[in-house]
């Protein structure tokens, strides 16, 4: 998920219980073939809010080992994105696996649409991030967007290279790992992303929240440039399509 605060989602992946975790494992030849590989292990939480720690161990096999990218080639990716449609697959706090789609529309906007069971709804219109509960008829909890870890690559510029933001630049075979925090407020989280090359291309994150716990999202093949609805991005008008009031 994409923020701080106390709300959880956790969607029980067939076979897949409290006890058990999932192995992400990069198994497809080329960096656009991006593969899930789920085993049965033990395991301690991992991708709510508030959310406890796993090690998710992701092995990327390719031969040869790439430099790592830039900041400033990070940066421009980042800006030049504007729209993009993705499936996902999230690792959750307890061990438990979602999937859905994301839909990003930068600045400021995204929106996480979780498929059945679960259901949930979490958007981003810029300014707030809203968490709609399938099983609630009250209206979603908000939390300022600027306060949320998500908000260091929906910022209207992108800039990695400020001074005290990234914590972290590595390389780990064919990708960079870049962890970024505010500067100003580091404890509003972290979150790590993962670049690949040639063509440059974001496949993941880990949303570590206030409390050292982490949340994995892996990204399907973005398709870009869409045409998207503002009322997308609309709290108010999600709010109204299922009957809510506000309550601010």
């Amino acid at each position: 998920m994409v923020c701080g605060g106390d709300a959880h989602f956790r969607v029980s992946h067939a076979g897949l219980g409290d006890a058990d975790a999932a192995q992400v494992a990069y198994v497809g030849p080329e960096p656009s073939e991006w593969k899930l590989k789920m085993t049965h292990r033990p395991v301690v939480r991992l991708f709510a809010l508030p959310m406890g720690a796993l090690a998710l161990l992701t092995a990327l096999a390719m031969p040869v080992a790439a430099q790592k990218l830039p900041l400033t080639e990070l940066s421009r990716y980042l800006n030049d994105l504007g729209t993009a449609t993705a499936e996902f697959t999230q690792v959750n706090a307890d061990g438990t696996i979602s999937t859905g789609v994301i839909r990003i529309n930068r600045p400021g906007k995204v929106r996480f649409e979780y498929a059945p069971p679960d259901k949930s709804l979490v958007v981003s219109d810029g300014q707030q991030v809203a968490i709609f509960d399938p099983k609630s008829n009250q209206p979603p909890e908000q939390y300022p967007l600027r306060r949320t870890p998500l908000n260091l690559i929906l910022a209207p510029q992108v800039n990695l290279g400020t001074a005290k933001m990234v914590v972290g630049h590595t390389e780990d075979g064919p990708v960079t790992r870049v962890r970024a925090q505010d500067p100003e407020h580091p404890e509003y989280g972290s979150i790590e992303m993962v670049f690949s090359a040639n063509p440059t291309e974001l496949r993941q994150w880990v949303i570590r929240d206030d409390s050292g716990a982490e949340t994995t999202l892996i990204l399907g093949e973005m398709a870009k440039g869409t045409s998207m609805s503002g009322d997308l991005f609309s709290i108010q008008t999600e709010m109204s399509r299922r009957g809510m009031t506000s309550d601010r």
